[in-house]
C-alpha cells in the first residue's frame, strides 16, 4: 500500500469520490468538483491510498477548521474518509487497512502544518463514518448534534475543543402562493450534491408553481447564521437526505405541496 497526495492526474477521481463507474457520482460530480477547485486554495488537504498495483482504493480529505461547516479554531477537520467498497468499478478495498493508513498520513500531515488537532464527524449508529472507528484511533467526543456525532484528538495541551454550529430557529422564506424549494449547499458530500442537484431538477418541472432557492453554504458566514451545512427543504419541511432521495420522491413531495395552493 502507499499513501500520496492529490495529483492533477487523479483530481476528476477524488471529486466522483473514487465512483466513476456511477451514474450517481456523474450526477453530482460538477457541484463538487467545483467545492474542490474553491477550497484547495483554502488549505483543502487529500491523501489517496493505492493498492499494489497502484489503484486508488481509499481517499480522506481534511480541510482548516477555519473554513469548514465546524465551529472552532487551530484544528484540521476531516469531511469524509472514503474506501472504495463496491464491486463495480475498481472493485472492494475495504478490509485492507487502507483507512486506518490514511488516517494516519492525515494526521502526521496535520501535526507538521503545527495545527493544534485534528477533528472528524461520524455517526453514531452503526454504519457509514461510525464516530465508534474514529474513537478506536483515539479521537474522543467534543459535540453531538441529532446522530451525529464531533470527535477530536489534540496534539497541544492547550488546543481548544471544536463544537457544532448552533442550529439557528430561522426558516427558509416561503414565497406566497407557491411551493419554496430551500437548498443548503456546501459541495463537499457527493450524497447531499446528489439531493441538490435531484431537487434542483425536479422543482424546475413545475414552472412559476414552484421557486427554487439556493444558499451557498461553502462560506462560512452562511453556516455561522444558519447552522445548517447541506439540507434541502421543501417549504418548511426538511427532506432526509441520507441515503439521497431518489428524484421520484422529490418530484412528489413537490406535487403533493402543489397541489395544495
Amino acid at each position: 500500500m502507499e499513501i500520496i497526495d492529490l495529483t492533477d492526474e487523479n483530481k476528476e477521481l477524488f471529486s466522483l469520490c473514487l465512483e466513476d463507474w456511477s451514474d450517481d457520482a456523474r450526477e453530482a460530480g460538477p457541484t463538487r468538483c467545483r467545492w474542490v477547485e474553491r477550497f484547495e486554495r483554502r488549505g483543502l488537504r487529500v491523501k489517496l491510498a493505492l493498492d499494489d498495483t497502484g489503484t486508488v482504493g481509499g481517499m480522506i480529505q481534511y480541510l482548516p477548521v477555519e473554513h469548514s461547516f465546524v465551529d472552532g479554531e487551530g484544528l484540521y477537520v476531516i469531511h469524509c474518509i472514503h474506501v472504495h467498497g463496491y464491486k463495480q468499478g475498481r472493485g472492494n478495498f475495504q478490509k485492507r487497512g487502507m483507512g486506518t493508513a490514511l488516517l494516519a498520513a492525515a494526521e502526521e500531515d496535520a501535526r507538521e502544518l503545527g495545527v493544534n488537532g485534528m477533528a472528524a464527524w461520524g455517526v453514531w449508529l452503526p454504519f457509514w463514518m461510525k464516530a465508534s472507528w474514529l474513537r478506536k484511533h483515539g479521537y474522543r467526543k467534543a459535540d453531538r448534534q441529532g446522530i451525529s456525532l464531533l470527535v477530536w484528538k489534540p496534539f497541544a495541551d492547550d488546543a481548544l475543543s471544536p463544537r457544532w454550529f448552533p442550529k439557528s430557529r430561522k426558516r427558509p422564506e416561503l414565497v406566497p402562493g407557491k411551493v419554496t424549494v430551500t437548498a443548503f449547499v456546501n459541495g463537499w458530500c457527493m450524497a447531499m450534491n446528489l439531493t441538490y442537484e435531484r431537487a434542483k431538477r425536479a422543482a424546475g418541472e413545475f414552472g412559476d408553481d414552484v421557486v427554487f432557492r439556493e444558499i451557498d453554504t461553502s462560506e462560512r458566514s452562511a453556516v455561522t447564521e444558519w447552522g445548517i451545512s447541506d439540507a434541502v427543504f421543501v417549504d418548511h419541511k426538511q427532506v432526509s437526505g441520507g441515503p439521497p432521495p431518489t428524484y421520484e420522491k422529490l418530484r412528489r413531495l413537490i406535487q403533493q405541496r402543489a397541489q395544495r395552493l
